[in-house]
């Protein structure tokens, strides 16, 4: 649920584009917010008791989840919605690498192969040749992407640590990524009023990509078997790519198209296991 969830993320981001990166965040995450609190309390008062964690658990969620979107937004704000999107996109094929270096013994040559394949792909993406190798106008939002994909993958693999912790905690997290989004508009943005197909696409942000993909994920990271994640997560960029071009904000050159299909092959090839047999269950905790 997630992965389909987020697919829809550039096009609606592209859609808000309007809006500044941070009153984005901002508007998105208090949509989150807002519609998380009334599903728990119908639920019952006690589940809002899954707000009452350690400082650490908040810290490090809270963290992972603002530094990621506030990195995104601006990427997709400086930079060809497509090609910021594929690269933020690397982050299934390093949560697969970093999975790996934390057990070493799993490390494979594969591992490597993925990577490279990966890399190779988010070049594909940069050096269009319809334009100049190095397109000096839009480097800092690649930067950008590069740096959430970074994040993010970092966040989905450490957040096995927390394994305890209920994925109901998630909706205040939202409320603090909204209130930190707002204090950081206020201070470097200026306001500019939603249009009212940018608040379509907020309300939408912050129902799916923003609100109940985080839960899904949460969940998943937590339970889940963390190499499969990886690999499932790259049909994101695909999905998200076509969506882009049906809706016509970019076209399927072959460039594009070869990038998405490096990508995806890489997390196909360093999450193949030979062993069929093995249980895909995660691994006891050491």
């Amino acid at each position: 649920m997630a992965i389909v969830l987020w697919s829809a993320l550039a096009l609606l981001t592209r859609s808000s584009e309007s809006v500044p990166p941070f009153e984005l965040l901002f508007l998105t995450f208090a949509v989150a917010f807002a519609s998380s609190v009334p599903v728990l309390a119908f639920r019952g008062r006690k589940t809002f008791s899954a707000w009452k964690q350690p400082k650490s658990a908040w810290i490090f969620s809270f963290s992972g989840i603002f530094v990621y979107h506030a990195l995104y937004f601006y990427a997709l704000s400086r930079a060809p919605a497509a090609k910021a999107s594929l690269i933020a996109y690397l982050w299934p094929m390093l949560m697969v690498l970093f999975s790996a270096v934390m057990d070493r013994s799993t490390m494979l040559p594969r591992h490597f192969v993925g990577a490279t394949s990966g890399f190779i792909g988010s070049a594909f993406v940069i050096l269009d040749r319809t334009q100049s190798p190095v397109d000096e106008g839009h480097v800092d939002g690649y930067l950008a992407a590069a740096g959430c994909a970074i994040v993010w993958a970092a966040y989905s693999v450490l957040n096995r640590r927390f394994r305890n912790i209920p994925s109901d905690m998630i909706g205040g997290v939202c409320g603090l990524v909204a209130v930190a989004g707002l204090l950081v508009h206020l201070m470097a943005e200026p306001t500019v009023p939603p249009t009212a197909s940018a608040w379509v696409s907020i309300v939408l942000l912050g129902l799916g990509p923003a609100g109940a993909a985080f839960f899904a994920w949460d969940y998943a990271t937590k339970h889940g078997h963390v190499p499969i994640l990886g690999a499932l997560s790259y049909f994101a960029p695909l999905l998200s790519t076509l969506l882009l071009v049906v809706a016509g904000s970019t076209s399927a050159s072959p460039g594009l198209v070869t990038a998405a299909l490096l990508i995806v092959a890489g997390a196909t090839v360093a999450s193949f296991k030979r062993d069929r047999g093995r249980s895909l269950s995660p691994e006891p905790e050491r």
